[in-house]
């Protein structure tokens, strides 16, 4: 029985599940399991280190973390959600949704870059091909959410984004196996259209439902469904810092953006169009690129704190 008890401690060895060791007596046995650092992958020093803007959310507790973040949303985007329209309210702009996210995107790149070099450990950890798929979801969002508001005013592209935790629900159910109770698909339900009613009843700025720019904002919603629990998975998967996650996915979209122009004869009229009004286009383009980078670092420490749907929520 020894013999066959020793065989067995072992072959568990070899194994790599677990490690024991028989002292003189059968009866005590000691289990070493692997610590959850060393199964990780060996670069990775800590899976609680949340950095937004140089401020490491890790040293506050989990409301306080949520309080910070919820607030940076809040007032970047405000800040961001007026320059996106006081852009395409300068005259003759409206066509060029797609320039101005070229444009954005590079902005986006470059303080990508250099919040990157500010930090210690600046190699990547996410595999290329995970960021190639966000890039795209990524351009698809931002790009038809810019060119829809060429067709809609700004209170009704608002009340299609207020839709935007349905989606996010299915792609969690889809993509990350998530399961959610009733209690949960009955409260996104009426947050959506408690949001949506409220939209409407401001009496001020009359709806605008084009057809065209309501496909562009509805398959905004979708690739948006897709790339919250995309990032989350990877985020935590692999641990990713929020500057890591902007810098590569922005920059493989400008790629992809920059390629599409060329092919389609879109850079050209935009580039003559922006060069006869800098300041109101890349004045207020790089403003609100500035804004939307800010808010983007905290929407991406929620989803990496608190997941995808809390993060849209």
């Amino acid at each position: 029985e020894e013999q066959k008890e020793d065989n067995n401690s072992t072959e568990c060895s070899e194994l790599g599940i677990m490690d024991l060791k028989f002292t003189s007596s059968r009866k005590h046995i000691s289990i070493s399991v692997p610590s959850k650092s060393q199964t990780m992958s060996p670069h990775i020093k800590s899976v609680d280190d949340v950095v937004v803007l140089g401020m490491n959310l890790s040293k506050f507790n989990k409301p306080t973390q949520f309080f910070i973040c919820v607030s940076g949303v809040f007032m970047f985007y405000l800040i961001y959600g007026y320059l996106q329209e006081l852009i395409f309210s300068v005259e003759g702009f409206k066509p060029f949704g797609w320039y101005l996210t070229l444009v954005q995107f590079g902005f986006y790149s470059i303080f990508g870059l250099i919040e990157l070099q500010l930090i210690q450990d600046k190699r990547r950890r996410i595999p290329g091909k995970t960021y190639m798929i966000i890039a795209f979801l990524t351009v698809g969002t931002m790009g038809l959410s810019n060119t829809s508001l060429g067709y809609l005013n700004y209170p009704t592209q608002v009340i299609f984004k207020c839709c935007k935790l349905i989606p996010v629900m299915i792609g969690g159910v889809f993509i990350q196996g998530k399961r959610y109770n009733i209690a949960d698909v009955s409260a996104a339900l009426c947050m959506s259209l408690g949001l949506i009613w409220f939209t409407l009843a401001d009496s001020t700025v009359a709806p605008n439902f084009n057809l065209t720019g309501v496909v562009l904002i509805s398959l905004a919603l979708c690739a948006d469904a897709v790339i919250g629990n995309v990032q989350e998975k990877a985020m935590k998967l692999h641990n990713g810092s929020n500057s890591e996650m902007v810098l590569y996915s922005y920059s493989i979209g400008f790629v992809y953006i920059l390629f599409g122009l060329t092919s389609t004869s879109g850079l050209s009229p935009a580039v003559t169009f922006c060069s006869k009004h800098p300041v109101q286009t890349y004045g207020y383009a790089f403003l609100f690129s500035l804004t939307g980078y800010f808010g983007i670092s905290f929407v991406l420490a929620l989803i990496k704190i608190f997941g995808a749907l809390l993060a849209v929520t």
